[in-house]
């Protein structure tokens, strides 16, 4: 006899994202799950991100992490409502925690809602939060191995940022396999080629975004 324990506990999280989905599209509000390692520059890609859409869209953001309030922290400098969840060990965000967060915020003045996930490429994947997509974020000192090893995280992603792109003269970082191995996990995901704290290629990462967004 096989007790499966995880299909009670997806059974819940998926009636739960549907109704925030739900709620989500009522309010108009457009919604994206930044998935990524530890390191990979998620938080700066959000701050990049809201640089480039804020003078268009009313934007908050829900911040997890296993403990502090770090990055919740550098988000509300900036003016941007901020709400941290913090998982106190779990690896990944759930949708009861997401609900808890949302309402905190207040929807109705709100046209986007960042979510940074927990860092880790593979327990967010099974959890959908709902959203409307979920964004895999790779930096280049991870190397272009990743798509290979984590293949889950690449195929449930509607788009790729590769980030860090400043260093590709340092590393070893082989551009074209990485695309490569990307699109035939998932041919209709663009990649976006950016480095955060410098700026370049946001400009199409924010467009392919905000048109996202205008349609919601």
């Amino acid at each position: 006899m096989e007790i499966d324990l995880k299909k009670p506990i997806l059974d819940k999280n998926d009636k739960l994202a549907a109704e925030l989905r739900e709620r989500f599209a009522k309010n108009h509000v457009y919604v994206v799950d930044l998935l990524a390692s530890p390191g990979s520059g998620k938080t700066s890609t959000i701050l990049a991100t809201i640089e480039a859409l804020r003078d268009e869209f009313n934007i908050g953001v829900i911040e997890g992490d296993i403990a502090s309030n770090v990055d919740a922290k550098k988000i509300s400098n900036q003016g941007i409502p901020a709400v941290q969840i913090n998982t106190g060990g779990a690896c990944h965000l759930e949708a009861d925690m997401i609900k808890r967060a949302v309402d905190v915020l207040d929807l109705e003045r709100l046209d986007l809602i960042i979510i940074e996930n927990v860092g880790n490429l593979v327990c967010p994947t099974d959890f959908d939060l709902g959203e409307n997509a979920k964004i895999m974020i790779l930096s280049v000192p991870e190397g272009d191995d990743k798509p290979l090893k984590y293949p889950g995280v690449f195929q449930v992603s509607q788009a790729v940022i590769l980030n860090k792109t400043d260093t590709l003269p340092v590393f070893n970082f082989d551009t074209e396999a990485f695309e490569k191995a990307v699109h035939e996990l998932n041919p209709h995901a663009p990649i976006f080629p950016i480095a955060a704290t410098k700026g370049t290629g946001v400009d199409d990462w924010a467009d392919w975004l905000a048109e996202r967004i205008r349609q919601a």
